[in-house]
């Protein structure tokens, strides 16, 4: 550990943030099992942070109504980000160097009680937010998105939302259970905890339950752009909608792996078919680079369907399109 420790990438200015593991002095096999080898949250002093991004996970997925394993997700997440390197080339940001990226670990949520978990969320990443990090957590099923848009609207008021999904997550209940991944999005609209006209819905598909469930979601405060908009009018035409629809404000964006097609994420709760390919969604997110992004998640991965790392790599690198975009600005 004394070795591994020595080789942490910081700079020679000690107000430099410290940077992840230098991957040409220790093999990517070795060194931390942070994300991308970054720091930990104690490594780094309170102050040195401030300002700075964490990478919190919450394993959690009892919220789930169909395939279980999400709870699991980021430590897959985390094992899969180790081929990170530290130079974004397409937004020409370090993201490690351009902010203070910590490893906040994983909080411990009761996986018998939802609401009990919920409002664990809620707590740490006001913990964090209160310290002047931004949060970008790894789920853990889409319940999650729900607290911790009510510690953000909490801070700042109500929030744009971008929403990337197969789904709409805007549903009332599942066998009258308020609080499921399928319902985050219409708890935190009936919450006031949304912009309501500012808010999207991208890469949805699949069969609904009733034609009702779009009146109910445009109500709701959501716009969709469906899977079948990249088709028929590419990454560009998409992005125009998507920053119309924003405007100036700021954004949260949350990101279900399964709005990828299962060709590119098969590791998850709810597969649908013809969804996005990993270069769409990643062209999408870059798109948001001259945005306030709030905080992020990225979620519903589970390790047990996946084979080869072929999900764990794809949110790891949605992770670091996030990290970058915020750094960015």
């Amino acid at each position: 550990m004394q070795v591994l420790s020595q080789e942490v990438t910081a700079m020679s200015d000690p107000e430099e943030p410290l940077g992840p593991v230098d991957a040409t002095r220790i093999p990517r096999f070795a060194g931390p099992a942070t994300f991308a080898r970054l720091p930990r949250i104690d490594e780094v002093p309170v102050g040195a942070r401030a300002g700075g991004i964490a990478v919190l996970g919450m394993p959690f997925d009892a919220g789930t109504s169909y395939r279980p394993g999400a709870r699991f997700g980021p430590g897959h997440i985390r094992a899969s980000s180790r081929l990170l390197r530290p130079f974004h080339p397409a937004l020409a940001v370090a993201p490690f160097e351009a902010k203070q990226v910590v490893d906040a670990g994983d909080l411990a949520l009761n996986p018998f009680d939802i609401e009990e978990a919920l409002a664990s969320i809620e707590t740490g990443v006001a913990a964090l937010r209160s310290e002047g990090l931004r949060v970008v957590s790894l789920g853990g099923d889409h319940t999650v998105a729900l607290p911790v848009l009510r510690a953000i609207s909490d801070e700042v008021g109500p929030v744009a939302v971008v929403h990337f999904d197969a789904h709409l997550d805007t549903w009332d209940t599942y066998f009258g259970a308020p609080y499921t991944h399928g319902t985050p999005f219409r708890r935190a609209s009936e919450e006031g905890l949304l912009d309501l006209h500012r808010c999207v819905h991208i890469g949805t598909r699949g069969p609904l339950y009733s034609a009702h469930d779009l009146h109910d979601d445009a109500v709701l405060g959501f716009q969709v752009v469906t899977a079948d908009a990249y088709e028929i009018r590419g990454v560009a035409g998409v992005v125009e909608t998507v920053r119309r629809r924003l405007g100036d404000a700021p954004v949260y964006v949350s990101v279900d792996v399964d709005v990828l097609d299962p060709a590119f994420a098969p590791g998850t709760g709810t597969p649908e078919a013809g969804g996005l390919t990993s270069r769409e969604l990643l062209g999408t997110l870059r798109a948001l680079a001259d945005r306030d992004l709030l905080g992020a998640d990225v979620v519903e991965v589970s390790p047990a369907y996946d084979h080869a790392e072929i999900t764990g790599i794809a949110a790891a690198h949605i992770v670091y399109e996030l990290l970058a975009v915020m750094a960015s600005r």
